[in-house]
C-alpha cells in the first residue's frame, strides 16, 4: 500500500466527512430549531437548496474513499465478514451506517419531500436528526478505525 495511495483516501474521506457531517449539524442545531419555532419550511428548503449539491458530493467522496480505505486495509473481500477482526467489524457497521443513510434519504426524496407541507414538518424533523445521528456515528466509528477497530 502506496503511503499516497493512503493519504489521498483518507484526506478525501476526511474532507467529505467534514462537510457531509458538519452541514447536518448545522441544518440540524442552527436551522430546525429556527424553522420549528417559526413553523416555516421554508427555512429548511433555502439550506438544502444549497448544500445539497455539495453534501451528496461529500457523501459519494466518502462513500468512494471509504470503498478504497476498506480495499487497502483488508484486500480479501471475504474477510470484512469476519467479525472477530476489528477492522471488519468497523467497516460492518459503516457499511450499515450507509444502509441507513441511503434508507432515509431515499424515503425523504421520494415519500416526504414531494408532498411536503406544515402538516409533514414532523416527519422532516426526524429525519433531518436521523441524518445527523448518522452522520456522527460515521466520524465516531471511523476515528475508532483509525485508532484500531472497534
Amino acid at each position: 500500500m502506496s503511503n499516497l495511495t493512503l493519504l489521498s483516501l483518507l484526506l478525501i474521506h476526511v474532507l467529505g466527512a467534514t462537510i457531509w457531517t458538519g452541514g447536518h449539524l448545522i441544518l440540524a442545531l442552527r436551522f430546525l430549531p429556527e424553522a420549528w419555532q417559526k413553523k416555516d419550511l421554508s427555512i429548511i428548503q433555502q439550506f438544502e437548496e444549497r448544500f445539497e449539491i455539495l453534501g451528496l458530493i461529500a457523501l459519494a467522496g466518502q462513500v468512494l474513499s471509504g470503498l478504497g480505505l476498506a480495499w487497502l486495509f483488508l484486500p480479501d473481500l471475504s474477510s470484512w465478514l469476519n467479525y472477530q477482526s476489528p477492522m471488519a467489524r468497523g467497516i460492518e457497521i459503516k457499511l450499515g451506517l450507509l444502509l441507513l443513510t441511503v434508507t432515509l434519504a431515499l424515503d425523504a426524496r421520494l415519500r416526504l419531500i414531494p408532498n411536503l407541507n406544515s402538516d409533514k414538518f414532523n416527519d422532516l424533523a426526524l429525519h433531518i436528526i436521523g441524518i445527523t445521528v448518522l452522520a456522527v456515528l460515521f466520524v465516531v466509528v471511523g476515528v475508532g478505525l483509525q485508532l484500531g477497530g472497534i
